[in-house]
Order: structure tokens, then sequence, then C-alpha cells
């Protein structure tokens, strides 16, 4: 028997999220929102929004810094505009922005927020954002985190 014949054909669902993060990375500003819509109309939901959350967590990181976020947050919040966990990660993603730009912020829109923004945020250079994660955050390993923040920003 041949091992080739032994496996499985890699599922479907697989090869199309393969083939949506590869053309994500690819997508041009200007074709983007279209290209994630089209992606969030796939039938498998799961596998769609998963790749299409990947996407956001990369383009947030690289476009957080800069003027561009705004408006790109805006096209994929309006991309995912019935997708409670994708328009989430988005607005996450606006204030942690807020956080890092010492912007305007709310305490609890930050103790609302997921885990995953709150591990962010502690390890973020806004000192008001740590000290309050390091007694409020949701977990221990958040507080922790927030305290080793605290310890590191204030060694010389």
């Amino acid at each position: 028997m041949n091992h080739h014949d032994t496996q499985q054909e890699e599922p479907a669902e697989h090869r199309r999220f393969r083939a949506y993060l590869s053309a994500l990375e690819q997508v041009t500003d200007a074709d983007e929102a279209d290209l994630v819509s089209e992606i969030l109309a796939d039938p498998d939901q799961a596998m769609a929004q998963s790749a299409v959350m990947r996407h956001l967590d990369r383009r947030a990181a690289e476009l957080h810094p800069g003027s561009a976020y705004e408006s790109w947050a805006v096209a994929m919040t309006t991309a995912a505009v019935n997708l409670p966990f994708l328009t989430r990660r988005l607005q996450e993603w606006s204030l942690f922005r807020a956080i890092t730009h010492s912007q305007p912020w709310q305490a609890d829109a930050l103790l609302d927020s997921s885990d995953w923004l709150q591990l962010k945020a502690a390890t973020a250079s806004d000192t008001d954002a740590i000290e309050f994660l390091a007694e409020h955050g949701r977990t221990k390993r958040i507080r922790n985190t927030a305290r080793t923040s605290i310890k590191q920003n204030s060694s010389p």
C-alpha cells in the first residue's frame, strides 16, 4: 500500500483558508474591504472569520501607529458590520491605539475588554493603563504581566 493512498485529502475549507490568507497578504488597500466582504460571504463562517481575524490583527498592528489606521478601521468595521467578534476586535484595536497614543480612553472600556486586549495593554507604554490593569486586570496573568511591566519601566 502506498503511503500517499492512506493520507486523507485536505478538506476544502483548509485550502480556502490558506488561499484567503494569501490573498489578504497581497491585497491592495483599495481592494481590501471588498476582499474581506467576499471572504466573509463564505458558507463556512468559522473558517472565514478566522482568516479575516488574522488579517485584521496583522494589518492593525502595522497601521495602528500611523494616521492611516482610522480610515482603515472604519472600512473594516463596515465590512464586518454584522459580525460581533470581528467588530469587537476592531474596537479593541482602536482602544489599544488610544492607550498607546496617550489619547483619552475609558477605564470601563478597558475593564470590559477581552483578555487579549488586557494582556496587550499590560505591556504597552501607557503607565495609567498598566497601573489600572495591575490592580483590576481580569486574570492573575494580566495583573502579573502589568506588575512586571511596572517594575521594568521603573528600573534604571
